[in-house]
């Protein structure tokens, strides 16, 4: 049984990371780490955690911790994770991996420098709509591929994650938040590369110094194109469609780990599939795992060198935003 500790403990962690322990069966969590210590107290007392801390390097240290889950804000993510790789334990990190690409190399290679494990938090290459729709892609009854388009939205007006409109703790807006995990997916689905993109963001005067609002188009290796649309000002949404020239595969809120999901595969011929899964087990999985990973088991499916391959895409997106060109990927994972 594996022992972790939540770096950064707050609302990802009481909405997802714990309902997700609760459900695993290889690990538990033993200590947790706010900067509020009345906070880390009750929050520990409410889940029955033994250790509660207000630093990271405290939670790092702890005998009674195996590996630590770093969900601090993305600005943290470089310091807090090198600081438990500095006490000699594995990570499993939020996404995005970190502000930069140059950031997630220095995880990187802090951690094959310690001999340890770093992993990122793609939680959607554990849904079972994910995995499914993947399937459907190799198994070639898509017949070629044409485009893919995926969508994530939801409502960030006065959200809990106060940090989520400044730049310099976020990293960006929804891009950074949620369109990283659309590129990761359809990475995953498509088992394919970005290697160009060109984006378009629009900010308001909540979002101040972020966009509230984004548009990528992809290229990848293949020669496929892909469409990714995010906002933080529209209901939660998450649909997903691959098209193909002989069939559609489609799902209305691909993502959603609450709800049924509904996978339609329309054939040209016009003859419909459909199958209903569930992604309640997706965070159970995760760090499982992680967990799996770091005792000598199966390569976890999102270790470093994934999240920087994200995180190469989304620094040549701000770059295009910025200066509205179509960028290249830049550099070597």
């Amino acid at each position: 049984m594996i022992r972790f500790g939540i770096a950064g403990f707050g609302l990802h962690g009481v909405k997802r990371l714990m309902p997700g322990f609760a459900k695993a069966s290889r690990c538990r969590v033993t200590a947790i780490s706010r900067r509020d210590a009345a906070k880390a107290k009750a929050s520990a007392a409410q889940y029955g955690i033994p250790h509660a801390f207000t630093s990271v390097d405290e939670l790092a240290r702890c005998p009674d911790v195996d590996a630590v889950f770093v969900a601090s804000p993305n600005s943290l993510h470089l310091p807090d994770t090198l600081a438990c790789l500095k006490a000699g334990k594995p990570v499993l990190l939020e996404k995005p991996m970190g502000m930069n690409a140059e950031e997630c190399r220095q995880m990187i290679a802090a951690a094959r420098a310690a001999n340890l494990k770093l992993g990122v938090a793609q939680v959607f290459r554990f849904e079972e709509s994910t995995r499914r729709m993947r399937e459907h892609v190799a198994s070639g009854i898509l017949g070629p591929l044409l485009y893919a388009r995926a969508e994530f939205s939801y409502p960030g007006r006065g959200h809990v994650r106060s940090w989520i409109n400044d730049a310099s703790v976020a990293g960006g807006g929804p891009i950074a938040d949620i369109a990283v995990h659309c590129i990761d997916a359809l990475r995953f689905i498509l088992s394919d590369e970005v290697i160009a993109v060109s984006a378009f963001t629009h900010a308001d005067e909540e979002s101040r110094d972020v966009e509230a609002t984004g548009v990528l188009n992809l290229q990848f290796r293949s020669g496929l194109l892909a469409t990714v649309i995010v906002s933080m000002r529209a209901a939660y949404r998450s649909p997903v469609s691959i098209v193909g020239e002989a069939a559609t595969l489609s799902a209305t809120d691909a993502f959603d780990v609450e709800q049924p999901i509904t996978i339609e595969l329309k054939k040209t011929d016009g003859s419909v599939t459909r199958e209903q899964l569930s992604n309640d087990m997706a965070y159970a999985r995760q760090v499982d795992a992680f967990a799996d990973w770091i005792t000598g088991g199966r390569l976890f499916p999102a270790p470093g060198e994934e999240g920087l391959r994200n995180q190469l895409v989304l620094d040549a997106a701000y770059r295009s935003a910025r200066n509205r060109t179509v960028e290249k990927i830049i550099g070597e994972v």
